[in-house]
């Protein structure tokens, strides 16, 4: 008898949890079937959706590249990014708050809706409400609407440039701190094809049951994604880097040129409007507990996006958060799962 194999340690047995491949979500219902989020093609008037491409990229030349701290040395995005507030009338009060709109961190006053974006936003509003009202609500989606309102009605946008294959945006969920938890982000896509990756984030208390899986969503010239509830709270999105793109040509020329031939764009522009109405102050953000889907954080951002220790668990009364979904039907949570709610 060999006695170092009876006294051999037992072979690690490798994991039964399957990994699943990335998977191509190339339709709506797909979409819609496999993500909390749904894709609506071809949503404005396609000489609107040609003029407002031409516009943001004319207007992207004098775009910022955001800024940030990681592992110590501040970096730089891949692609240029500028916000805008929708005129309410004489309160301006989104203009200050929309200046923290990035990791809590100050800069220039935005921009007022141009004129195409606010035509575009119609549209958009519209394909969202009706969606809204196809759809059970979350107790912590924000309900503060008015009998007759709009149930979404967006009032700033963030408009990002991707020039190229290699301008892209890593794996982040937004930053909620003016959105509160449970939001819903309508993401309009112009110009050139792109990919659009949603991975989820597996909870703690799963991790040793499954994985997660990658979904890739091409968003073409003239779509939209809705961004639907706990999108934030359990997925990273991204649009990452290709090694080739199908450039996009216009139906339109460019209207300074208007007897000149449409010339092909590599440029990809996206608008994504939201909807804030939290009232709390802005030394801290606030950002969905991925591991823990049914808690939010705050945490201080200091010196273009740097965080320090501080964090602490949202409260929604203390913030001034609200009113909610809990709070119109009288639905108490538990601590651990929120059921949903029909409006």
């Amino acid at each position: 008898m060999n006695l170092m194999q009876v006294l051999r340690s037992p072979p690690t047995s490798k994991s039964s949890i399957p990994r699943l491949p990335p998977l191509i979500l190339s339709n709506p219902s797909m979409v819609a079937e496999h993500t909390p989020c749904t894709l609506h093609l071809s949503i404005l008037p396609p000489e609107l959706a040609c003029k407002l491409f031409y516009f943001m990229v004319d207007l992207s030349h004098s775009w910022r590249r955001n800024r940030w701290w990681l592992f110590d040395r501040v970096v730089e995005s891949p692609h240029r990014t500028s916000f805008f507030v929708r005129k309410q009338g004489e309160d301006n009060s989104w203009h200050e708050a929309a200046q923290y709109w990035y990791n809590g961190r100050r800069t220039d006053p935005p921009d007022t809706f141009p004129e195409l974006m606010e035509e575009a936003c119609q549209y958009i509003e519209n394909i969202v409400n009706e969606e809204l009202r196809k759809r059970n609500r979350f107790p912590l989606e924000w309900a503060g609407h008015e009998p007759g309102e709009k149930l979404w009605h967006a009032n700033v946008a963030a408009a990002n440039c991707y020039e190229g294959t290699k301008e892209s945006v890593g794996p982040h969920s937004d930053q909620l701190t003016y959105l509160g938890p449970y939001p819903t982000i309508a993401s309009l896509s112009l110009g050139t094809t792109r990919t659009f990756r949603l991975r989820e984030v597996v909870p703690s208390d799963e991790v040793s049951k499954r994985h997660a899986r990658t979904f890739n969503v091409p968003l073409p010239h003239n779509s939209l994604v809705i961004m639907h509830a706990a999108t934030q709270e359990s997925y990273k999105h991204s649009i990452p880097p290709q090694s080739a793109l199908d450039l996009y040509r216009p139906l339109y020329p460019h209207p300074s040129r208007p007897t000149s031939p449409p010339e092909p764009s590599n440029c990809r522009i996206n608008v994504t409007f939201s909807i804030p109405r939290c009232k709390c102050g802005v030394p801290t953000i606030l950002r969905a507990d991925m591991k823990n889907p049914t808690r939010w954080q705050d945490r201080q951002i200091l010196n273009d996006g740097k965080g320090c220790n501080f964090w602490r668990v949202m409260d929604m009364k203390i913030e001034g958060r609200g009113p909610t979904f809990a709070d119109r039907f009288g639905v108490v949570s538990g601590d651990q799962t929120f059921p949903q709610v029909t409006t």
